[in-house]
């Protein structure tokens, strides 16, 4: 019996990554912070609006007779620019952050599409215009709880999920080299491991505790293949001297462990 909602994504190296759904109780406690950094962002303009605006309303009047309107011109560009606000926070950090907000960062869940590739703009925008209607009723609530993909309105028209993101594995769990344990000391000091996604490190993480049970050729060719996909993300032109393609994915696993913890 499974207590966790699971899902299955096929990478393109043909190796399969299990994640678990977040869940309504992730997906509340990132909405809850979420909502705590908005609203101070939210009162820091209303007080810069206010201030603003009076000293607009009296510049105004004083340079024209028939004022009397400007007060409603204000106040419906005061609502615009909050729903930007609010909308425009969770399209923000859920674009530049890979479907993370600062909420959704520290509660360790992430919103990725339904292939399990990262949301980009048009995903992150969808998601947000709907969210009113998802908190309406608690609808979105009901609908995470209720459908097997945890989806709310936002997610069935963006085609996104929201996933639980993953945590290391200890290392005892995989063997490890002492010849990779040297280098990814020098990695981290000459390669910089930003470009290097989750999803990415969850491949490497995948192929290392399975390489064991493969044949020795569809190992030698997926190591190869991952070795390469890693050089030209982090933009290495070759490896180190005497470096097979095992030994410098143990590093790279090291040295990101190492980056993330």
């Amino acid at each position: 019996m499974s207590f966790f909602n699971r899902i299955t994504f096929q990478t393109p190296e043909s190796v399969e990554l299990e994640f678990s759904l977040a869940g309504i109780g992730n997906r509340a406690l990132a909405l809850i912070i979420d909502y705590l950094l908005l609203g101070l962002t939210l009162f820091g303009f209303f007080i810069a609006w206010t201030f603003l605006s009076i000293q607009l309303f009296d510049l105004i009047d004083k340079i024209f007779a028939n004022s009397q309107n400007l007060g409603l011109w204000l106040l419906a560009i005061f609502f615009i620019a909050t729903f930007s606000i609010y909308a425009g926070y969770f399209v923000l950090f859920e674009t530049i952050w890979r479907g993370q907000t600062p909420g959704k960062r520290f509660a360790k869940i992430r919103v990725v599409r339904d292939d399990g590739r990262p949301i980009g703009l048009q995903q992150a925008t969808l998601r947000s215009l709907l969210r009113p209607f998802d908190e309406s009723l608690f609808i979105g609530a009901f609908l995470i709880m209720f459908s097997r993909r945890e989806k709310r309105l936002g997610d069935l028209a963006a085609g996104t999920i929201v996933i639980q993101t993953q945590t290391s594995t200890a290392l005892a769990t995989l063997k490890i080299s002492e010849q990779a344990r040297s280098l990814y000391e020098s990695l981290l000091q000459i390669t910089d491991l930003s470009p290097l996604l989750p999803d990415d490190f969850a491949i490497i993480r995948e192929y290392l505790q399975r390489r064991g049970a493969m044949a020795l050729k569809a190992r030698t060719a997926l190591a190869l293949q991952l070795t390469q996909q890693v050089q030209a993300i982090l933009d290495l032109e070759k490896l180190p001297e005497n470096v097979s393609p095992d030994v410098f994915l143990e590093a790279i696993y090291l040295a990101y462990q190492q980056k993330e913890f």
